[in-house]
């Protein structure tokens, strides 16, 4: 035989003291559970069994105080008995205000004299009542057929004469189905016993007219055969165990309560359902808190354990990995060296890139460049020919116009010059404000003699107040001058050639650059480097210009997008507002 692991020994006597307590919490919180029903169930009961005795004292009472009434004492002379259709009359409203099933008025012989009906019914002038009100005191029974279709309650009060002698009495009938109908929606199981042991009254028709077996777990339904239940004694309570329906408790707490004043014992069926219930949920928390705790315990003792080895197995590798942390150390911070240098490599290579394409851009715009530098100079030579002829022929007025008109070439020519060197330069001072407004303004000049050379018509329609926005106006600047040209290029082959440009204020600020050229080709890749739908070898550029582009707005924290559109193509270029001061200090207020 195999040893029993240590764990095994450990958990089994654990487990079996859980059970074991746990058994011991559900039996004592059974019993507790059953005694609590069991007041709960007698003062349920000792309720309804109280208006059922208070609703049977009304249909007494009524014989008693009907039974010397004028109207029918008179009818015991032999010359007033015309007057039984008024005693008729008595008895039928009296019937109607109590819901008694018949009232009846008959002489010491038992001969009716009045009542609710035309006859008397067969067996009450002889049944155990009447005798019992002749003798001169309030008589009572109940009757109920076998099939327990018709149950009964019979009271009959003496009439006496004035001579003090029983000359008659009053027989009053209650249904008892009409008695029971209050409480039928009770959901305990009530019900009466007659001294026979039969079930007179019930809020389960399905127990009406079962007898129970004295001393005997047997009940007996009518014209059935006997069926046997299971009955048990739990802390001095009865149990019943059977199947009676659906409506009635399979495990069902038994108690009961004489009447004496209608000669039946009452009786209720209460569901322990409940209480078995409670008390599983005593046991399974208290089996919760022991098996937790337990747990706790073990996992603490198993975790000292592995602990214990793992100290061990840390303390001789610990060695070992300082030297193995100690190599990886060194490298790391070699490593670490590299990365910073060919971080700084790469930020020289992007800003060369940047300057590359600003080159690569105003190599585009040489010739549109040269032009419109060459029209200034040629008019200032012409104007300054023209002066001096004015100046000899001895008209000044004629040779100061020609000197202002020169004076607005150079301030042209000037401020082409100005554009080029601010879009040359290479830029690093810090974001700032600007004037998305101006930075158009800038690259359309700059880019105005090809457009024109072009024949592309321009829609733009400059907002009247600046637009200020956070970035570098030399950055914005190329950006604009990349996506300008970009359309231009677009543009070289299409029939119609309109640019529209749109500036909207918002957050954020948002241009738009719209042309009508054949679109994108692949939209997913433009912005990727290199990528062109140029020729190879055409001199058109490289890819770089929309990569270029997508970083610059991207360092001012904005966004660049393109699509096609039904015309052409489209860019979106998104930049954070920069904030108005006026609006600012109102917030704070």
């Amino acid at each position: 035989m195999l040893p029993r692991s240590p764990l095994f020994v450990i958990i089994a006597p654990f487990l079996l003291a859980v059970g074991l307590i746990t058994g011991a919490v559900w039996h004592y919180g059974y019993r507790a559970a059953l005694s609590d029903l069991a007041r709960r169930g007698s003062a349920d009961m000792a309720l309804v069994l109280g208006g059922l005795v208070s609703d049977l004292q009304r249909y007494r009472d009524q014989a008693v105080a009907l039974a010397d009434h004028p109207t029918l004492t008179a009818l015991n002379r032999p010359d007033t008995r015309h007057q039984d259709s008024a005693a008729r009359r008595l008895l039928t409203a009296a019937a109607d205000r109590t819901g008694a099933a018949g009232l009846y008025y008959v002489d010491q012989n038992g001969n009716l004299l009045a009542g609710t009906g035309a006859r008397l019914p067969e067996g009450l002038a002889t049944s155990a009542p009447f005798r019992r009100a002749m003798d001169g005191a309030l008589g009572t029974s109940h009757s109920m057929t076998a099939d327990a279709t018709e149950r009964l309650f019979h009271f009959a009060a003496p009439s006496f004469g004035p001579d003090g002698k029983v000359r008659g009495a009053l027989i009053a009938i209650a249904d008892a189905e009409a008695v029971e109908f209050g409480w039928r929606g009770l959901q305990t199981a009530v019900f009466l016993m007659d001294d026979l042991g039969r079930v007179f009254l019930s809020n389960r028709s399905e127990l009406l007219g079962w007898r129970k077996v004295p001393q005997d777990t047997v009940l007996i339904p009518p014209g059935g055969t006997p069926i046997p239940f299971g009955l048990s004694q739990t802390a001095g309570h009865e149990i019943w165990q059977i199947d009676l329906g659906p409506y009635l408790p399979r495990r069902a707490l038994q108690i009961s309560q004489s009447l004496p004043r209608i000669g039946m014992t009452g009786a209720a069926l209460i569901n322990v359902a409940p209480a078995r219930r409670i008390a599983g949920l005593q046991a399974g928390a208290v089996a919760g808190v022991l098996l937790f705790f337990g747990t706790l315990l073990f996992l603490a003792q198993e975790r000292r354990r592995t602990l214990a080895r793992a100290n061990a197995l840390l303390e001789s590798r610990v060695a070992d990995r300082t030297a193995t942390l100690t190599r990886t150390n060194l490298a790391l911070r070699t490593e670490i060296r590299d990365r910073k240098e060919a971080e700084a490599a790469l930020k020289r290579a992007q800003a060369e890139l940047v300057q590359a394409g600003k080159l690569s851009a105003l190599g585009k715009m040489s010739a549109g460049i040269s032009h419109e530098l060459n029209q200034p100079l040629m008019a200032i030579r012409q104007f300054a020919a023209n002066g001096g002829a004015f100046l000899q022929r001895g008209e000044p007025e004629r040779a100061a116009e020609n000197l202002s008109r020169i004076d607005e070439m150079a301030h042209r020519m000037s401020r082409i010059i100005r554009n080029l060197r601010a879009f040359v330069r290479n830029e690093n001072e810090p974001m700032g404000r600007v004037d998305m407004v101006r930075v158009i303004d800038t690259a359309l000049e700059m880019t105005g003699a090809r457009l024109g050379h072009d024949a592309i018509t321009l829609d733009w329609q400059p907002p009247q107040t600046p637009i200020w926005v956070r970035g570098g106006e030399v950055r914005l600047g190329q950006v604009m001058v990349n996506l300008i040209t970009n359309a231009a290029d677009a543009m070289a082959k299409s029939p119609e050639k309109r640019l529209t440009i749109t500036l909207a204020p918002g957050a954020p600020v948002t241009l738009c650059l719209r042309d009508t050229g054949p679109g994108i080709q692949e939209p997913e890749k433009i912005f990727d480097p290199f990528y062109s739908t140029k020729l190879v070898g055409d001199g058109e550029g490289m890819g770089l210009g929309l990569s270029i582009s997508y970083g610059l707005v991207q360092s001012f924290g904005g966004k660049i997008t393109g699509r096609n559109t039904d015309s052409g193509a489209e860019f979106t270029v998104a930049l954070e507002p920069w904030p108005d001061p006026d609006a600012q200090e109102k917030g704070a207020a």
